[in-house]
């Protein structure tokens, strides 16, 4: 089985990225199509907040070439007001608010909140969420307590073919656990160290050698592996994204290498 293996960003729209990733001419409309020529993916965040309007799925699917995938983060009132209870005309409506991407879209997150433990009533929860879900749509969950580390959990989302988040956030220990057919990682850090997104600020040699070797030992395993970078883990998450990209033995290329092509801007 061939592994498809897409590294990206959590999100694309940074201003600290214009002069350094993206050219300095860059307008805010050329930064999709511009990141869509060095990643084949990116994580939304906007849809955490709100699904996207028809008109504005159909233009990020328009402005990407065809592979590219888009994952999602779903709505908290999902997760963190309803805490996936009773939710299940919420997820179909954002389902079909993601359906102008086609083939374009990824696995959904869903990432639920720091306070948010398994007990016995939130795992019902969970099972009773992962149930209803729309059977079209694959679902990653984020768990950010550690007491969602245990088998009982990993088997619900192994039942219905979901995949549990490997999150490295702040002192949260990480599992590596495989649960579904498609492997979904996320480099999260500490929103409290960095505050500008322009250069690499933290050194992470040890944390991308042990991310290395997790991967490598579960990419035959899976069909498909999604990881996104956000700018807090090290500084600047493009070129994280690069780094694991280089790491893992996949194409990468310098964005200042599209730097020429005026055709853009």
């Amino acid at each position: 089985m061939s592994t498809a293996i897409r590294i990206g960003t959590q999100g694309w729209s940074y201003d600290d990225w214009k002069g350094v990733f993206y050219p300095p001419g860059a307008k805010q409309e050329d930064r999709l199509p511009f990141y869509a020529r060095i990643f084949d993916t990116v994580e939304l965040d906007t849809t955490f907040y709100h699904a996207p309007k028809a008109t504005i799925a159909r233009s990020w699917a328009r402005h990407t070439p065809d592979g590219f995938r888009f994952a999602a983060k779903v709505p908290r009132a999902l997760t963190h007001d309803a805490r996936l209870r009773g939710v299940s005309e919420l997820l179909q409506a954002f389902a079909k608010a993601m359906e102008p991407l086609g083939e374009k879209l990824g696995p959904l997150l869903v990432q639920t909140p720091a306070e948010f433990t398994c007990t016995d009533e939130t795992l019902r929860d969970l099972d009773g969420f992962l149930a209803d879900a729309p059977a079209a749509v694959r679902l990653a969950i984020e768990f950010r307590d550690a007491s969602w580390h245990v088998d009982a959990v990993l088997d619900t989302l192994r039942r219905h073919g979901a995949a549990l988040a490997w999150t490295e956030w702040r002192e949260l220990a990480r599992r590596t656990d495989v649960t579904a057919d498609f492997i979904y990682a996320r480099w999260l850090g500490d929103r409290r160290e960095i505050a500008v997104y322009d250069h690499v600020q933290v050194e992470r040699e040890d944390s991308f050698r042990a991310w290395e070797a997790d991967l490598v030992r579960v990419i035959p395993e899976v069909r498909e592996v999604f990881g996104y970078f956000n700018n807090h883990w090290a500084g600047h998450s493009p070129a994280s994204a690069l780094e694991m990209k280089r790491r893992l033995g996949l194409e990468w290329i310098d964005p200042r290498d599209r730097w020429s092509q005026r055709e853009l801007f």
